[in-house]
């Protein structure tokens, strides 16, 4: 794929941050986007890089109406030696083509998919935080472009890569938050579209989102949409409970998102000698495990919060706390060993991660 890269004047650029503890999560973006349409009469063409900036978008544009869309999130660490290490892009680029099958769109060749997401932090370079904790957040998207209404899957599409240097995505940091367990609402069922990354599943979850936070509680533990009694996931992570020396997690069913995060986790805990289990879980023997003590720790995994732990679940009016607020000895090992890896502090023994070429590619 050649991609058109247009030039940008020094005083167009955005002025650095300053304080990288400061940051948030994607609230500042960088100067640039990747942009690619698709037609069926084209394919996907004239791929370019050019200025941040609005889309023109017509009030018919289809994705408004009947949200057409899918995107992808992953990350960009700087090392202690300046360089810029991806981690498991190919599995985004698989994941993003599997949503777009299941939402009627056009999928992507994973190398092109890869090759936006390179050029960009190669350009944007100067945006990768060099402060352990932070980092270069990437989201891939694309939208049904179409601008003629009609319940359908369109025949025009965007492609699109945008970046944002983050901080920390819960500003508890790397401490234990609470879960609220929602019994009313449902996030996705088998046969809709939890597996698939996109925006509609999250829309689901906003209000029951807004629920949590009213209890006190960072985020929503959704159950099975038929019975609501069975865990799935977190609103922006899978989950993990330790029963003893077993580490369990729901099994993909097709209305969970299959995380990378999720999946190097269980790839760390066989090579830890931890015996793995993907399973139903239902709730009843999660509250039952923390009341008499087999379940040790509770932590969720995701590109977002990397490894988050949980110290207490709320349910039905009543507070679970698990190992007394404190982050378990696994949850800690999990994500001091991610981390590691991703920043190339511990060596790659999977070969998870992908150094990013650094030297600039020419504008033209």
């Amino acid at each position: 794929m050649k991609i058109r890269i247009q030039p940008l004047k020094k005083g167009e650029l955005k002025p650095l941050f300053t304080n990288p503890n400061e940051l948030g999560f994607c609230k500042l973006f960088t100067d640039r986007m990747f942009v690619m349409p698709y037609t069926e009469v084209d394919g996907w063409h004239n791929p370019e890089i050019k200025k941040l900036g609005p889309i023109p978008m017509e009030p018919s544009t289809i994705v408004l109406h009947y949200a057409q869309e899918i995107f992808e999130g992953l990350k960009a660490f700087r090392t202690k030696k300046g360089e810029i290490n991806l981690f498991r892009p190919e599995m985004n680029a698989k994941r993003f083509n599997r949503s777009a099958a299941r939402m009627c769109m056009p999928t992507i060749p994973e190398s092109d998919f890869l090759a936006s997401i390179e050029m960009m932090v190669r350009l944007e370079e100067r945006w990768v935080p060099s402060t352990s904790g932070a980092s270069l957040y990437i989201r891939p998207f694309m939208i049904a472009a179409d601008t003629t209404l009609g319940v359908r899957a369109a025949s025009s599409y965007l492609y699109l890569v945008i970046l944002s240097p983050v901080g920390p995505y819960y500003a508890e940091g790397f401490n234990p938050i609470s879960l609220y367990v929602s019994d009313e609402y449902t996030r996705a069922s088998r046969g809709g579209t939890g597996e698939a990354k996109t925006g509609g599943n999250y829309a689901a979850s906003l209000l029951a989102g807004r629920t949590a936070r009213e209890k006190g509680c960072a985020q929503v533990l959704w159950l099975d949409g038929q019975e609501h009694r069975y865990v799935e996931e977190v609103g922006a992570m899978n989950i993990f409970f330790v029963f003893g020396d077993r580490l369990v997690t729901p099994a993909l069913n097709g209305s969970i998102l299959p995380g990378i995060t999720r999946d190097s986790v269980l790839a760390l805990a066989k090579d830890m000698g931890l015996k793995t289990e993907e399973r139903a879980v239902s709730i009843d023997e999660v509250c039952g495990g923390i009341t008499t003590g087999s379940v040790t720790e509770i932590f969720g995994a995701g590109t977002a919060a990397s490894i988050s732990p949980v110290g207490s679940l709320r349910y039905r009016e009543q507070d679970y706390v698990v190992g007394n607020r404190k982050v378990g000895p696994l949850s800690k090992k999990m994500y001091d060993t991610l981390r590691g890896i991703q920043y190339g502090e511990l060596e790659d023994r999977f070969h998870w991660t992908t150094k990013v070429p650094l030297e600039k590619p020419a504008e033209a």
